[in-house]
């Protein structure tokens, strides 16, 4: 494998380069319009322009990025996540292409690809599963009786879909109806698809994955467990490796569940197998990823592994060289997804001009980044600007260092995530482990941010001040 091409943008292109380029191997970039000027368009030894703005027009034209990796002699592809990771005849095309697709097989795509197939998969395995429809429907008189059969709460799913998107709560009878035809509608704007399953609602959930990996040669490995509790609209915004509940017996359960789930779909490469896990520490699998995810780092800084390199490896054939019982936990890591998001409203993106792009440095401190000062951030794409991850010997020391590259990082222009994450890690409900996936919705308001942050400009006023009277003082001396 002398040449990859990433099938991507941002700080996840460039990561994915990083490893290829430590492994001696050329990097291909693709473009689209308004990110000719791109960090991962720099830092790729080719790049390509592939078409206008629009991720339709341009990340997402599968068949124009196989042309430029067959015109280029590229020998891989790597997906990254989001865009084309989780499409099956992507992934199809660039096998018929001889090119390697750096993930799993189509077929494995295809089956987790869809919540009902997947469950039907992971159903000879044993693997407990939330109670509820183990069929797509949109049949809202049938839908009524399952959800009355089930008992409220019930939670309306989108069958072809993710990121919160035809995701309902319905907490009793009343409000079903209404709620199933906007899940309903919602699942066809977003994926073409209107039905959805019903499912029990897990009342106090904790969302815990468990990172695998896969060659074509019998093994599978579980790299251990992420927490994702901290979430906004049904996405991730902080993640930690290990998770604070999980007992070494309950993790290599659910290590153990996850394996037989990549077994199921005959899986190949890395594959995130996602449980929701209860106040009484029972699990229930929830779906797979069948790519990398966004929150990568924080696993392979505690198990010192390179996770694209091990992808890299598993697609060009190769055995994996550790074996489980040479996987153990080190430290702590977290992860703050860096949006360029209001916090204060709504989270709504907040597009914009880098008028200040600084990062933060140190020891255990790692910034996967994708913009540099001085760009303007682009309304076409998800609003991520980096991902912040800390590093440390303990939970504490890890949560610690995180609030002090928070405040080391500097960004004007736009509204951040920051604050948000700061407020997250000073809180007491996460310092002490004891929370869930509802922590926004019980702990979090605008307000409370606006009140802290004037509390933190007070203090950083009253400091100035305090030091401009300690200068005087010493400006005066020699008169005296």
């Amino acid at each position: 494998m002398k040449k990859i091409l990433v099938a991507n943008r941002g700080e996840i292109a460039i990561r994915v380069m990083k490893t290829a380029q430590k492994m001696g191997i050329k990097t291909v970039a693709v473009y689209s319009t308004v990110d000719r000027n791109a960090p991962h368009v720099k830092f790729a030894d080719e790049a390509v322009w592939i078409g206008e703005s629009p991720s339709n027009q341009s990340y997402l034209l599968g068949d124009k990025i196989i042309e430029v990796a067959k015109s280029l002699g590229v020998d891989a592809i790597h997906p990254g996540y989001g865009f084309l990771s989780e499409n099956a005849d992507f992934a199809e095309k660039a096998e018929k292409n001889n090119i390697i697709f750096i993930g799993p097989k189509s077929k494995a795509i295809h089956i987790m690809g869809s919540k009902l197939a997947a469950k039907e998969a992971v159903k000879a395995y044993n693997i407990p599963m939330v109670p509820g429809l183990d069929e797509a429907i949109t049949d809202i008189e049938k839908a009524k009786v399952v959800a009355r059969e089930i008992g409220f709460p019930i939670l309306i799913k989108a069958s072809a879909g993710g990121g919160g998107k035809g995701m309902r709560v319905v907490e009793n009878e009343e409000e079903f109806e209404s709620q199933m035809k906007r899940a309903i509608s919602e699942a066809i704007n977003a994926f073409g698809d209107g039905s959805v399953f019903i499912e029990k609602y897990v009342a106090s959930p904790r969302h815990i994955e468990i990172q695998i990996m896969a060659d074509s040669h019998g093994n599978i490995l579980y790299l251990f467990e992420r927490e994702c509790s901290i979430q906004r609209r049904h996405q991730k915004v902080v993640e930690e490796a290990p998770s604070s509940v999980l007992t070494p017996e309950l993790r290599k359960e659910m290590g153990e569940a996850a394996v037989m789930v990549a077994k199921s779909c005959d899986y190949l490469g890395a594959g995130t197998v996602e449980f929701l896990l209860d106040e009484n520490n029972n699990f229930y699998f929830l779906e797979m990823n069948t790519r990398l995810q966004v929150e990568h780092p924080v696993t392979e800084l505690i198990t010192g592994t390179d996770l694209v390199e091990m992808q890299i490896k598993v697609a060009r054939g190769e055995a994996l060289t550790i074996k489980q019982e040479d996987l153990v936990i080190k430290g702590h890591a977290l992860e703050l997804r860096v949006y360029a998001e209001d916090p204060m409203n709504d989270f709504l993106p907040s597009v914009g001009h880098l008028e200040v792009y600084q990062l933060p440095v140190g020891e255990g401190i790692r910034v996967d980044n994708g913009f540099e000062q001085g760009m303007d951030i682009p309304i076409y794409y998800d609003p991520m600007l980096a991902k912040l991850i800390t590093y440390g010997e303990t939970r504490e020391e890890a949560i610690q260092l995180m609030i002090k590259a928070i405040d080391g990082y500097l960004v004007e222009g736009v509204q951040t995530t920051l604050p948000f994450g700061k407020f997250v890690c000073e809180h007491e409900a996460f310092r002490s482990g004891n929370f869930d996936t509802h922590f926004v919705k019980k702990y979090y308001s605008a307000d409370l941010l606006k009140n802290q942050l004037a509390q933190e400009a007070e203090i950083a006023a009253m400091i100035a001040l305090k030091q401009y009277f300690e200068d005087q003082k010493i400006v005066r001396l020699p008169n005296q």
